[in-house]
């Protein structure tokens, strides 16, 4: 097999991404303007509230990243230094370093097994009078509890943040993302739900709120032009890479480009160690030139997350592999979580026939796996769940890049290690 079976070479990089970021890459006297950025601002607002009955206005600001947007929104609320922001157990390092950078302290509750997700009685437990703020996730695109966390929220005069960076709902659900949230962070990183390549936003429905933040947008700074024209070469490189992987070629170019940083690192050696830049970005008219061709194209893509999830179920439940009962046949999962013994050699074993399932998730409760926990705010032991949950998951891919047949050809390499 020489193209990898994969959760990150290039995910969403498809030949029309790819083309578009060729057509881009040519243009570079056109990367300064904002006018894609507003375009895919007044599109996003517009999907959102398509999929919900709030009377209220939805209001889209975007920046560089996902990080830098919940950062822009923790910001604009002036709050107390040190107040708190719950946010759950297993979760990526750019949340609590969002946190800390805005002079706030994460506070790490445990998830609900069954789900991934934040659970809302662990949240209650950890309520304070310093608490202001929680934020839900919902994990790989299973839906987060968000009726019971916006009564606990309401209950406590608390802020809701619902992290959509997994998966963005369209007409056809999860009905349960979207509708209750104070904000809604989405990003649009190489592996998300869709891709810019790089950008995020925050959805907001108080006007005072969007009014803030578009001041913070207005003085953001640009990213600098080699950074976007490495941004607009990542899903070229891929493209050629993929298929060149198994006989090394591909391995080697990938080597050389990282070497020669020509590959921006999706998180910074900084990151890792609990530091942010407060340092605010606004969103290359580039990448949101890509993330918006991708969010017209939102419901073929869940359409095809869901085929292969209905087709990991079905897998699952004809082989007696136990799945959680958050998932169902209808979400357009990111990827879709099984739980194994000896979740790290079933990998390793996996990796020798090029088969790459290590997503960054995998044996850590602040991921990946290269973060220092502790510098995050993470002390071991005090989500017993997350950190079971972390050291036995393994994820199979949905992407667009994974056909049905390759799928097919994941589970027979996977049955006989799962049944060991």
């Amino acid at each position: 097999m020489l193209s990898p079976i994969h959760h990150t070479f290039g995910p969403l990089a498809d030949p029309r991404q790819c083309l578009r970021a060729l057509g881009l890459l040519l243009r570079p006297w056109q990367w300064r303007s904002q006018e894609p950025a507003h375009s895919l601002e007044h599109a996003l607002s517009a999907h959102f509230s398509s999929l919900t009955a709030h009377s209220s206005q939805l209001t889209t600001v975007s920046f560089s990243s996902g990080r830098q947007a919940l950062l822009a929104y923790l910001g604009s609320l002036h709050l107390p230094r040190g107040s708190e922001v719950i946010v759950q157990g297993y979760t990526c390092v750019v949340v609590p370093n969002a946190i800390h950078a805005a002079g706030l302290t994460p506070v790490y509750a445990d998830l609900d097994p069954q789900t991934l997700n934040l659970d809302p009685r662990e949240a209650e437990k950890l309520i304070t009078p310093r608490t202001r703020v929680i934020i839900c996730q919902h994990t790989f695109g299973i839906p987060a509890d968000t009726a019971s966390l916006r009564a606990l929220c309401d209950r406590h005069g608390l802020l809701l943040i619902e992290d959509c960076a997994h998966v963005l709902p369209d007409d056809a659900g999860p009905p349960a993302i979207g509708r209750c949230a104070d904000a809604l962070l989405v990003s649009f990183g190489r592996d998300k739900a869709i891709s810019g390549v790089a950008g995020g936003a925050i959805i907001v429905r108080d006007a005072g709120r969007a009014e803030a933040l578009g001041v913070l947008q207005r003085c953001a700074a640009a990213l600098p032009r080699r950074d976007i024209a490495r941004l607009l070469f990542y899903p070229l490189l891929y493209a050629i890479a993929r298929p060149l992987y198994g006989i090394g070629i591909g391995k080697a170019l990938l080597v050389a480009a990282r070497t020669l940083r020509l590959l921006p690192p999706i998180v910074t050696e900084d990151e890792k160690h609990g530091a942010m830049s407060p340092l605010l970005q606004r969103m290359p008219g580039p990448c949101a030139e890509i993330a918006l061709d991708q969010l017209r194209r939102l419901r073929r893509i869940n359409d095809h997350r869901r085929a292969l999830t209905r087709l990991y179920l079905q897998a699952c439940k004809d082989r007696g592999w136990k799945v959680i009962d958050g998932i169902t046949a209808d979400l357009p999962l990111q990827k879709c979580p099984l739980f194994v013994k000896n979740a790290d050699a079933v990998r390793a074993k996996l990796k020798r026939g090029n088969i790459h399932l290590d997503d960054g998730w995998t044996g850590c409760v602040v991921c990946p796996r290269s973060v220092d926990a502790s510098d995050a705010g993470y002390l071991g032991g005090i989500d017993p769940h997350a950190e079971n949950v972390a050291r036995s998951i393994l994820s199979l891919p949905t992407h667009p890049g994974m056909t049905e047949r390759r799928a097919h050809l994941l589970l027979d390499h996977l049955t006989p290690h799962v049944l060991q």
